[in-house]
């Protein structure tokens, strides 16, 4: 009989959820769940598996461009180098975040993502501006670009986007995955950018129509800049406790406020933890003849059908409660 309690003990700590009732005639539940932020073995030795890939072309890039005088290769090996930090974070995030939480980091380590991905954006911009800069100098004398060599370099670089994209979409979960996805499309700019340096090829290997090169580098850096400023911007958002992007928080309210005894809703806050990992924390006042268990038993199962959050903390509250309103 011991070995099963313990076992169910066991069981039930590895679903990652726990409850509390308090009395006073008012309860306070806590919850959550981490299946959002699952790493399956297959997500790491894909991304391991693209990461190779892209770090050897990038440097098979780099050398070409400064060996065949091709600002647009050298553009491409700074997205591919930019690439090649978003999937050792990945990797890396995937690693850290599953350290246990201490008394200190209660939600562990799963902000390591976020805080990645931010210094991969500022990176970005960095590399972008750089590559503008060169561009810029090169509109007014176009120097001559060894476009043969150029083009069989980028044709390399494309089959090898195509070859990292296969495996992620093979052996990783790209579409439910958001750390997975993100670095999938980070390898399928990447392939934009190998194109634009084929394209940049051909014509000044037909017409020599040098200015192409410049030209093409200035678009791939806007594609950069672009990717690195979508990357900023969900990432402070997340810092700043924003409501994710696929929630919306006035619809939260109602669906709490349909609940029958509910009479309001306050105090309500949403935000990520880290990618797939929401959370929720409300008060919900109630009638005071409705049980509060029955309330918070249906409110817990009503968050997580229609908004898929797990990790809820509501309390509930009757009319003689009283304490202080949130600042916030």
């Amino acid at each position: 009989m011991k070995k099963q309690q313990a076992k169910k003990g066991k069981q039930s700590h590895n679903r990652h959820s726990h409850s509390h009732s308090h009395g006073h005639d008012h309860g306070h539940h806590h919850g959550h769940g981490h299946h959002g932020h699952s790493h399956a073995p297959n997500n790491k030795a894909g991304l391991l598996i693209a990461l190779i890939i892209t770090a050897g072309i990038m440097l098979l890039e780099f050398v070409g461009g400064l060996v065949t005088n091709s600002l647009a290769l050298l553009s491409d090996s700074g997205h591919m180098l930019s690439d090649t930090a978003a999937l050792a974070l990945s990797l890396a995030a995937m690693w850290i975040a599953v350290r246990p939480r201490s008394a200190s980091r209660t939600y562990g380590f799963h902000r390591f993502e976020i805080l990645a991905a931010l210094l991969n954006g500022v990176t970005l911009f960095v590399i972008a501006a750089f590559i503008i800069a060169e561009a810029v100098k090169r509109f007014g004398e176009p120097p001559t670009v060894a476009s043969g060599t150029m083009m069989i370099i980028a044709g390399v670089g494309l089959l090898a986007n195509l070859a990292s994209a296969w495996f992620l979409m093979r052996k990783a979960d790209v579409k439910d995955n958001l750390n997975v996805r993100s670095a999938y499309l980070h390898i399928i700019g990447d392939a934009v950018g190998s194109v634009g340096a084929i394209i940049a090829g051909i014509l000044m290997s037909l017409f020599s129509w040098y200015i192409a090169d410049p030209i093409i580098s200035v678009i791939v850096a806007v594609l950069i800049l672009k990717s690195a400023w979508g990357v900023i911007k969900s990432t402070v958002h997340i810092l700043m406790e924003g409501t994710p992007a696929n929630v919306d928080a006035e619809q939260v309210g109602k669906t709490l406020l349909l609940i029958h005894g509910v009479k309001e809703v306050h105090d309500l806050h949403i935000w990520t933890i880290t990618s797939g990992l929401d959370s929720l924390s409300c008060h919900l006042l109630v009638e005071d003849g409705v049980d509060c268990q029955a309330v918070l038993q249906e409110a817990i199962e009503q968050i997580a059908a229609e908004f898929q959050i797990e990790h809820t903390t509501i309390q509930i509250e009757k009319s003689q409660l009283k304490h202080p309103a949130l600042k916030v």
